[in-house]
């Protein structure tokens, strides 16, 4: 039993009450009435200006010990700076506030279905995406970035960045209260009062999870270490099974993916009446967020963070995991594998087939477009399909003397150049029929053996028909665009065998759209918009990514989900556990499909050599190497402006290279000094590939 003393103690605690801060606009009132600026006021407080905002905003507290000095700090400006008497600001003087409007397509409720059907939508309209001004606003002429899509559900956006003082940092500059102490209570207090999540990006996907991002401090503080250390390559490291926080989501009835627990965490209970029950985490410290990928990113201030990650998500998708993930989640949520079907007879919704997706179930593909680990090509002597971007360097015999005397080489990169193959790019969706002597079908997509060694083309251009460049020595598998660019360039093609597709559909279309939407509004809002001319273009290109820093992540975040979202249509085995004609995990799933990536790959890089002999037709340049998507010449000066080929009335010339915003139009990757390319091709070296840095074409795992 307490004692009197201890009773009496704690009710004149009450009486007392919290310290109480002034009504949010007047803290604003009294800090401008002292001249001083949010900023100084957080460097005094050991805080940031952003904090500082959200507190004379409303959207959070502060919380001891910086409630008491910033009480303390409030109260001394209150004795020096009164308020204005009541005459100085009637009523009738202050405009009242617009009443909040709610989209007339969210003001009922929305079915969340359980995986992996999709259960009737009762929402009429889409969401509708909602700009709001940017979590931190720097400068004037940069453009707003986007919160998530208005949805009563989560009010506050898809993620928050998680610090170790318990401060939570959203979308739009939000900040929450996270009481949470340990991994399952942060789970709880996400599903239960975050209010985070993320509406589906079609009407017969699922909601995306709600993502909290574990600062270093936030990590400690819930009892996870600091780093995660160990032999295994970064993204296969994982805290053990005995360790304390995996023993408290099992005791709290919690599971882990088969990915454990690592840097990207998915925590999960079966979905329960329709409602999923799933939270995932990125833990910065443990390398979540790859440097590659998001430049910069992991060493920013948890609001940045939060405003980065939230505006890809607002414009991709929230992120489940590396860029590559994320890419082929998008394609899963734009293309969901079911819809809700009525059945007739019973009366209940069930889950069917989806026209133009990829199902539910995974798919072997041909034996030629297989690995050679794959099971299907075990036993397999027909040879493989080769759909490789270009590794090519010009011999150096074929080098004239007038390109050597030119001052400069000046590297071309075309933007996205995958994301512009994947435009109304028509994919199999049935499984492979084998066929003998087919008659050659451009509509048809498919794997064709074909005899393309008899073509004979321009030595100083890399042949179309390999990665390598170098011309078939005898008949070779190639993917339908490969084999139509043979016959539009004038041959006849006769096909040995083929390997097709009878049920056709432009799967990647929706991903293709939605990703270039997002490229194209990021590179506006560091300064890049396609109004500009060529002069422009390359002018803002220079300086764009230090225009902001935050929104050039986001940039470099886009054009990995692009990559590593194709290349993981054709995951390799990982693990040093794996042997040769074992399955792995990546073929259970249906969007493993080695035969879309060559498509798409076959694609651009016969875009890239149409765009080569185009140029090469209208200005005699031809290119002295080409590594995926960038192509390197020799030029009179430092811009390509100097070599690219142009109208008499200063208009880019149609179906060369081009410079613009738009993904397969192309803008300067580097400039170098001729001599150095030379000398670099006569050591057998590309110079295409040190300008680029070596950049790969598509990650085939993450």
């Amino acid at each position: 039993m307490p004692s009197q003393e201890e009773l009496f103690d704690a009710v004149d605690a009450l009486l007392e009450g919290e310290p109480r801060l002034p009504s949010p606009a007047e803290r604003a009132r009294l800090r401008e009435a002292a001249g001083v600026t949010q900023a100084r006021l957080a460097a005094a407080l050991k805080s940031t200006p952003q904090t500082v905002k959200n507190w004379e905003n409303g959207r959070s507290e502060p919380r001891p010990p910086r409630l008491q000095a910033y009480l303390r700090l409030l109260d001394g400006w209150a004795e020096r700076y009164p308020a204005p008497a009541a005459s100085e600001c009637t009523p009738e003087s202050v405009p009242a506030p617009a009443p909040a409007t709610v989209p007339e397509a969210l003001t009922g409720p929305v079915e969340q279905p359980a995986e992996p059907a999709a259960a009737p939508d009762p929402v009429a309209k889409a969401p509708v995406d909602v700009a709001g001004p940017s979590a931190t606003p720097r400068r004037p002429a940069r453009k707003a970035a986007p919160v998530a899509a208005a949805d009563l559900r989560f009010p506050h956006g898809p993620l928050v960045v998680l610090d170790g003082d318990g401060s939570a940092y959203g979308v739009d500059g939000i900040v929450l209260d996270c009481p949470a102490t340990n991994v399952p209570e942060l789970v709880e207090w996400t599903l239960k009062e975050s209010g985070l999540g993320t509406p589906r990006l079609n009407r017969n996907g699922k909601d995306s999870d709600p993502l909290v991002v574990l600062t270093a401090a936030a990590a400690v503080k819930l009892g996870l270490p600091e780093r995660l250390e160990g032999h295994e390559q970064r993204r296969s490291l994982r805290l053990p099974d005995d360790h304390p926080v995996v023993k408290q989501l099992a005791k709290a009835k919690w599971k882990l993916t088969k990915r454990g627990f690592g840097p990207w965490a998915r925590i999960y209970r079966p979905a329960q009446a329709g409602q999923r029950q799933c939270v995932q985490l990125a833990i910065l410290s443990w390398d979540a967020l790859d440097a590659r990928a998001w430049p910069g990113v992991a060493a920013m201030e948890p609001a940045e963070v939060a405003r980065v990650l939230g505006t890809y998500a607002a414009r991709v998708i929230t992120p489940r995991g590396s860029t590559a993930t994320s890419g082929l989640e998008l394609m899963t949520a734009l293309r969901p594998p079911t819809r809700a079907v009525k059945n007739e007879t019973t009366g209940e919704w069930e889950p069917a087939y989806n026209p133009g997706s990829l199902g539910t179930e995974p798919m072997d593909p041909a034996p030629p477009e297989a690995p050679q680990e794959h099971p299907a090509a075990q036993g397999w002597t027909g040879g493989f399909l080769d759909e490789e971007a270009y590794q090519w360097v010009r011999e150096v015999d074929l080098l004239t003397d007038e390109e050597c005397l030119l001052p400069y080489a000046v590297g071309l990169d075309l933007n996205t150049a995958f994301l512009a193959a994947a435009a109304r790019l028509v994919v199999g969706l049935s499984a492979p029929d084998h066929f003998h002597a087919p008659k050659f079908d451009k509509k048809i997509p498919g794997s064709w053996l074909v005899d393309l060694s008899g073509i004979e083309l321009d030595p100083r251009l890399p042949s179309p028909f390999t990665p390598s460049g170098q011309r078939p020595e005898g008949p070779a598998w190639y993917q339908t665009h490969t084999v139509a660019y043979a016959q539009e360039l004038g041959f006849d093609v006769a096909p040995i065998e083929a390997f097709l597709r009878r049920e056709t559909g432009a799967y990647l279309d929706p991903w293709h759209d939605r990703l270039k939407t997002a490229y194209a509004d990021t590179l506006a809002d560091l300064g890049v918009t396609p109004d500009l001319d060529d002069r422009q273009f390359l002018a803002a290109m220079e300086h764009h990514k230090q225009v902001d820093p935050g929104m050039a992540a986001v940039l470099a975040a886009i054009k990995a989900t692009v990559k590593g979202g194709i290349g993981k249509l054709r995951e390799r085995p990982q693990g040093r556990h794996y042997r040769d004609g074992e399955r792995w995990a990546a073929l259970e799933r249906p969007t493993w499909r080695p035969d879309i990536r060559a498509a798409v790959i076959s694609k651009a890089r016969v875009n890239m050599h149409r765009k080569m002999a185009n140029t090469a037709k209208a200005t005699g340049h031809y290119p002295l190497g080409v590594l995926s998507d960038c192509v390197v010449y020799a030029s009179p000066g430092p811009s390509p402006l100097d070599f690219l080929p142009y109208t008499t009335s200063g208009k880019p010339l149609p179906g060369a290279f081009r410079l613009g915003t738009t993904p397969g139009l192309a803008k300067v990757e580097g400039v170098q000094e001729m001599a150095w390319a030379v000398d670099l091709i006569e050591k057998g070296l590309n110079p295409a590939r040190h300008i680029k840095g070596g950049d790969a074409v598509t990650d085939e795992g993450e």
